[in-house]
Parts: C-alpha cells; structure tokens; sequence
C-alpha cells in the first residue's frame, strides 16, 4: 500500500508516521505540499515533484504552511479535487476548512449546544471595542492560527485600543473571546476515531499553555465527562484525528480549540502508547472497509 504524508517539511511526525507505516508493510513517502501542480483536463490530476497523487492509496495532511489566500485557496481546492477523485486524505478538506477557522469551529460547537466560551467576530474597530466592553476580559486570537503564536490577553481599554488599531493596520477579522478563568492548566485530548487514545495535562506559569511556549505535559486520563466533549466535538467536525483542548472552569468543562492537524510530541513524552501508529493503524482501517 502506497501513503503520500503532505507536509511543509521532512520532521518528526513526518519520520514517525513513515516509521508506523512501514511498520506495517507501507510505502510512505513525504510530499512537499508548496509543491503542487495542478492540471486541467487532469492527466495526472494533480502531482507533486512529479508523482501524480491519486496514484496514492491515501494522503495523510500533516501540515498546510501559511501562506497567502490564494496559496491556500489552491491547496484546498487541489485536495478538494483529488477527494472527488477516489484519494482517501485524512484528515478530509471539508474537515480541515471547518476547524482552520476558529468562527466557523466556535459556531458550529455552539450550534450542538457544546460548551465553548463567548465569543465576537467582527471586522471593524468600533465592533471590536464594544466586543471589548462587553466582556471586559478577553482573549485576541488570529481567526486563522496555532501553536498559540499570535494570542494576546487584554483587559485594559487603552491596550485594547491600541491592539485593535494595530489590526486594522493588517485588515485582519477581530476575533474576540471572553476570558475563562481555569487555573494554570488545560487538558488535550487526541482523538483518533472514535476513541480518545491519549491525554495530556498542560500546565503552565501563564494563561497560554501550548507545550511549544514552554507549558509542561503531564500524564492524564480524563474523565467521562472530558472524554465525551472531546469524542462529540470531533464527530461534530467529522475529523479522523484531532487535538481537541478543554478548560476547567468552575461550571465544567468548555471547548476551546479543535486541532486537526495536531502535533503530539509534547503528547507523546507523557504516555507509552505510540500514537504516530494509532494514526496510521486507523488510517490503514479506514482503506480496509
């Protein structure tokens, strides 16, 4: 069996998930996905470095860089396209699209009636203010983003002001979330199917805790209730496989981020379960029915 793993760059999930499906008797090649070409009529339909990729059992997405619209525009509708064609991608464009946009992941997890917390989207200054003096405490994040690069705290008008003019600057979407009071920690969940494989605890000395800022994991199970939010958040977004994050509040768990294309290294250092091959023994089920 054939598996292309479309990533920026040859890393270590790269070289752990072609390690997991070797594993498995799989030829599992990297495929630089900034690489694409595209032809119509499609013959090949769409290749990379020359390979055509529905010549491919499956793609597994691992990263999609940043890039301009256009250039992320392409790639998804590049993917969009090889879909319609047979390929089997994990995690699926619509998927990828639902949870790359933090409004669309947000309204849809409030749409289930799942717990997320209070959130303006907007696209101009005044909007973004009045969101501000709403809530009085909040959280800016990029709509489009991760890792926790580019999240500011602001519970002071002025600094509001001043971050707020600073978006308009870059014509970017004000995306405004209350702040959640929870301690020095959050909870991530990996769910691959329909089982949460492996959790970790995210402890940190400020209110962001992304293991790539220097947050410190710690081995979890999680409870019924933490197990469900993540299993219905995911099957809510139809992803394969997601880092699915949860606060701890006073009133009970809320839903904060849907990752899927999740790292897992931090993941990995708290558990001996391998998950590169719980990915890719899912992923080999998948081609299998």
């Amino acid at each position: 069996m054939k598996i292309g793993i479309l990533a920026d760059r040859n890393g270590w999930h790269v070289e752990v998930l072609a390690k997991a499906l070797a594993r498995r008797g799989c030829q599992a090649d990297f495929l630089p996905i900034t690489r694409l070409v595209a032809r119509v009529p499609g013959d090949p339909l769409v290749t990379i470095n020359g390979q055509p990729l529905e010549s491919y059992d499956a793609l597994l997405i691992r990263t999609i860089p940043e890039g301009s619209l256009e250039q992320i525009i392409f790639r998804m509708n590049a993917l969009h396209r090889l879909e319609a064609a047979g390929v089997r991608i994990v995690n699926r464009p619509s998927p990828l699209e639902r949870t790359v946009d933090k409004y669309y992941t947000s309204s849809l997890l409030a749409s289930l009636g799942l717990p997320t917390p209070r959130t303006i989207v907007a696209e101009g200054f005044d909007e973004a203010m009045a969101a501000f003096g709403e809530f009085g405490d909040v959280v800016v994040k990029p709509l489009f983003g991760a890792g926790g690069r580019g999240m500011v705290r602001v519970c002071d008008a002025d600094v509001a002001y001043r971050v707020f003019r600073a978006l308009v600057l870059t014509r970017s979407i004000f995306y405004i979330q209350e702040f959640v009071p929870h301690g020095d920690y959050d909870l991530r969940g990996l769910v691959v199917g329909d089982r949460v494989v492996a959790a970790m605890r995210r402890r940190s000395d400020g209110w962001r805790h992304n293991v790539s800022l220097g947050a410190r994991p710690e081995p979890l199970t999680m409870d019924e209730e933490a197990t469900r939010l993540c299993l219905e958040a995911s099957r809510l977004l139809e992803t394969d496989y997601a880092g699915i994050d949860l606060l701890r509040t006073d009133g009970g768990y809320t839903v904060v981020e849907v990752n899927s294309i999740p790292g897992w290294s931090g993941l990995q250092r708290t558990t001996e379960i391998d998950l590169a091959q719980e990915i890719a023994d899912y992923l080999l089920s998948l081609l299998s029915k």
